[in-house]
């Protein structure tokens, strides 16, 4: 799929929709592994009915008689040394004021809180391509939902990239410094400048630009979940 973009030194440009793909950026791949706790353990039903029951600040007697089962029988599922039938199992979520599938749904995991990583002026971590120039930034925190950095822009033609940009997640462009062409798949080219900003699909094909005599500068904010 052929598209028109926007005349550059007397020919209009065209942007081929069906090029080849290029891989997930490194950077963003990176960040993704950083965060990456490996596989999901398979739940344990007995520590999930001991962390509903202690939620509710229940003793084993008052969850037992809320679910209408013997203590001896709640205490054996909670330490493993039986299975419940279903019957079981649905007295347990009546009394526990759920549903018998949320007995198999791990708790959610803990919230951090109070975390910052201060970023100053050029300590960011480093990591240029051919295209441009990354500046990662609160490199220091793991697991973060988004990935913040600030890019040069070295590239002067779509032409200058091996296909599509596009990875998972969603993605925040603010131009910082100098004018660029955004690039993306299903849009027309858009001329940003100074103080503009795009949010979009990162799914979708993308490619930024410098348009100005020096290379833009832009902050990127990227999902990693």
């Amino acid at each position: 799929m052929l598209r028109e973009g926007a005349l550059q030194g007397g020919r209009r440009l065209r942007y081929c929709g069906n090029m080849t793909t290029t891989s997930e950026p490194s950077l963003i791949r990176l960040a993704r592994a950083n965060g990456d706790d490996g596989a999901t353990q398979p739940l344990d039903l007995g520590a999930r009915v001991r962390q509903l029951r202690k939620a509710r600040d229940w003793t084993l007697e008052q969850a037992a008689s809320h679910a209408g089962l013997a203590r001896s029988t709640l205490s054996k599922i909670e330490n493993g040394q039986m299975s419940p039938t279903y019957e079981a199992l649905k007295k347990l979520a009546v009394g526990l004021e759920i549903s018998v599938p949320q007995l198999f749904t791990p708790p959610s995991a803990p919230q951090v809180n109070g975390r910052m990583a201060v970023t100053k002026s050029g300590e960011g971590a480093a990591h240029a391509t051919t295209t441009y120039e990354h500046e990662l930034l609160a490199g220091a925190l793991t697991r973060k939902s988004m990935l913040p950095y600030r890019a040069r822009v070295r590239a002067r033609a779509f032409e200058e990239f091996d296909g599509w940009v596009r990875h998972d997640g969603e993605e925040f462009l603010y131009v910082l410094t100098g004018a660029i062409r955004l690039i993306t798949e299903f849009y027309a080219p858009v001329e940003m400048r100074r103080g503009d900003s795009a949010y979009y699909d990162a799914a979708m094909g993308h490619n930024v630009i410098s348009i100005s005599d020096e290379d833009a500068t832009i902050l990127w904010v990227t999902s990693l979940g």
